[in-house]
């Protein structure tokens, strides 16, 4: 599976902690004004990855089932860039068994005029960020569009012919979420993402929550938040699948699903990732490139983190012939309170448990 990490944004989220940078020129009918001094043009950009592409085209050993454009905000670029990346792709890789090809987008950005080109360059799968259906915390957290423009942008994207529609909410921000009681936009969505706003370090939001100028819920408000989307979601036909995802039978996020289960992959572009099963290597913003080896310690820790992230949960068949004992031992009281379930040789977390998922695999961990 292929990752490209498209750095731009209008406008930088209080959240975000990815490696983004807002850009105004460049952007051929989209340009506002003359960048800030400095600024990386987006035909740079396009340039600088479609040279990575040559360079890297032979990393990729397995066969690509899966291409996903995340960022930043990839619905910035004109059709015309994206059709350069696009071109790309397929003279350096063979993807004739992708089945899945996603665009992240901002509600803003998705005229209609615009998901028809999107269609014709082959993407079959939106990833759009709503956040909220509320229009005050979408000030909070300087987000550009409004509630309408979002459900606009999903009923817009649906007349286009995309049957693969997913949102991202956040919650955890105030007390009461804009997901509830939105039954038309969920009827023509078939995947939704729901994360717990995390403060990270160095955002604008941890800077508003140290000043006191915002104040975000209780521990126990977030969590009753996160069980009324449970049950909103599951009222409306969806299952959920891993801590934060949610989608209709069938319609499971291919892309992030092989995150989960550990399958190699190429990054592309700066902030980029790429795994190909026993490194990992990542692009530096300032053009260089990181890389570990993982020991056998680090990549037991990651199949159990991921593993107990999802409701499938952990097969005993993956795990190292000797930890198998261990893991027993230490997973019973997690069975005991009701946190896991054992069904034959696979562990489950449970509703409950799976919000515990990150603290029970820490526990897990080897040194």
């Amino acid at each position: 599976m292929i990752y490209v990490h498209v750095p731009f944004c209008h406008r930088k989220c209080t959240y975000c902690a990815f490696y983004s940078k807002p850009v105004v020129s460049g952007l051929g009918d989209r340009s506002e004004a003359k960048p800030p001094e400095g600024q990386w043009p987006v035909a740079g950009y396009v340039d600088a990855l479609l040279t990575e592409m040559e360079k890297r085209k032979r990393e990729q050993a397995h066969p690509i089932k899966t291409v996903y454009f995340g960022g930043g905000t990839p619905s910035i670029l004109p059709i015309s860039q994206l059709q350069r990346i696009v071109d790309g792709l397929r003279r350096c890789f063979d993807l004739s068994w992708v089945a899945e090809m996603t665009l992240e987008a901002n509600p803003e950005d998705l005229t209609s005029d615009y998901l028809t080109a999107l269609r014709q360059l082959g993407f079959n799968r939106l990833s759009i960020g709503v956040q909220s259906l509320d229009d005050r915390v979408l000030r909070m957290l300087n987000r550009r569009h409004t509630a309408r423009q979002a459900i606009d942008a999903v009923e817009n994207a649906h007349a286009a012919g995309f049957e693969n529609i997913s949102v991202d909410f956040i919650y955890g921000i105030i007390d009461g979420i804009g997901l509830i009681g939105t039954k038309d936009l969920l009827e023509k969505v078939t995947h939704v993402s729901a994360y717990a706003l995390t403060v990270e370090p160095g955002t604008a939001l941890a800077v508003q929550v140290e000043q006191g100028r915002v104040v975000l819920p209780d521990e126990d408000e977030v969590v009753r938040q996160y069980h009324a989307i449970n049950q909103s979601l599951k009222d409306a036909g969806f299952v959920q699948y891993e801590v934060s995802n949610y989608a209709r039978p069938g319609y499971e996020s291919k892309h992030n699903s092989r995150y989960w289960d550990r399958t190699p992959y190429l990054g592309l572009g700066p902030g980029a990732h790429s795994f190909d099963g026993v490194r990992r290597r990542w692009n530096n913003p300032d053009g260089t490139v990181g890389e570990e080896m993982l020991t056998e310690a680090d990549a037991y820790n990651e199949l159990l983190m991921t593993s107990l992230r999802t409701v499938r949960g952990l097969s005993l068949d993956r795990v190292p012939e000797g930890q198998k004992e261990r893991l027993q031992r230490l997973m019973q009281p997690y069975i005991d309170c009701g946190w896991i379930v054992r069904s034959g040789n696979c562990y489950a977390p449970t509703a409950e448990g799976i919000l515990h998922a990150d603290g029970m695999a820490s526990a897990l961990f080897v040194s």
